[in-house]
């Protein structure tokens, strides 16, 4: 449906600076700094009320922040001299928690919603077949496509979701506790198919998620949270290494240490 990005493009997929948001007169962020590469996973963590979820919808556009710049594949999109650029928003895919699927419609009318809402010129006929293709892309059946998230269990949901997300060929996703409420089989499976996809379709990914065992098999880095700003951005032992308290509770607590003894194992 559109060009890929120049795979050897260097530049920053997602560059924010001196974020502030406000909710009356609680700080959630202020002056926030992160830079996300493009081809990689980075992961976002922090404590509850970190302003994690915030932080993605400010990238995103659905929340305003009060102060700084954001600037999303080469487009200002907030701050002074801030684009209202449409084109860009084709060029990303969002996965939110619990998949935010339509419930009236059907996973493939699901899946539709954004290639009507940027490609109401393509022929119906063509919109389903992208569609079911994207369906099966997540590793859903075909069968999948005509059912209604009713239908669905919690792990089908998340992949039709995905599914969605991925509907305009998009540069660039946004992961919001993806594997929040799977089990641990359920969960792993959605860690592959996050890495396999990134892979295959060269995406930048900017994950949110609690669960260190996706931390520790598939975040190429991973960004910190905490104190209203990015403390901290990097691979975990370059994190450990930083020897801030709220880092070393997180990855060294036992949480931590058995994750990182499956990594290890899985890596043997």
């Amino acid at each position: 449906m559109r060009m890929k990005a120049n795979p050897d493009d260097d530049t920053p997929a997602i560059v924010v600076e001196g974020l502030v948001n406000r909710f009356d007169d609680f700080a959630v962020h202020e002056g926030l700094d992160l830079t996300v590469r493009r081809g990689e996973i980075l992961g976002v963590v922090g404590g509850s009320g970190t302003g994690k979820s915030v932080l993605m919808r400010s990238i995103i556009g659905l929340q305003q922040p009060e102060a700084g710049r954001i600037t999303v594949l080469g487009r200002n999109l907030c701050g002074e001299g801030a684009e209202t650029d449409l084109v860009v928003r084709e060029r990303w895919g969002v996965l939110f928690q619990g998949g935010a699927l339509f419930s009236t419609l059907s996973v493939g009318e699901n899946v539709e919603v954004p290639i009507k809402q940027f490609h109401p010129e393509l022929d119906p006929g063509l919109r389903a077949e992208i569609a079911r293709y994207k369906v099966m892309l997540t590793g859903l059946p075909e069968s999948a496509v005509q059912k209604y998230p009713s239908e669905l269990s919690g792990g089908m949901k998340k992949r039709a979701g995905l599914a969605r997300a991925l509907a305009l060929d998009p540069e660039l996703l946004f992961l919001d506790e993806p594997t929040a409420g799977l089990d641990p089989i359920g969960a792993a499976k959605f860690d592959r198919l996050t890495r396999e996809l990134q892979e295959t379709l060269g995406l930048t990914v900017f994950l949110i998620t609690h669960d260190l065992d996706t931390l520790y098999e598939i975040c190429d880095r991973v960004a910190v949270i905490a104190d209203k700003k990015i403390i901290a951005v990097g691979t975990i032992p370059e994190l450990i290494a930083t020897g801030h308290p709220w880092i070393e509770d997180y990855f060294n607590g036992p949480r931590g240490r058995t994750a990182h003894k499956a990594h290890m194992r899985g890596e043997a």
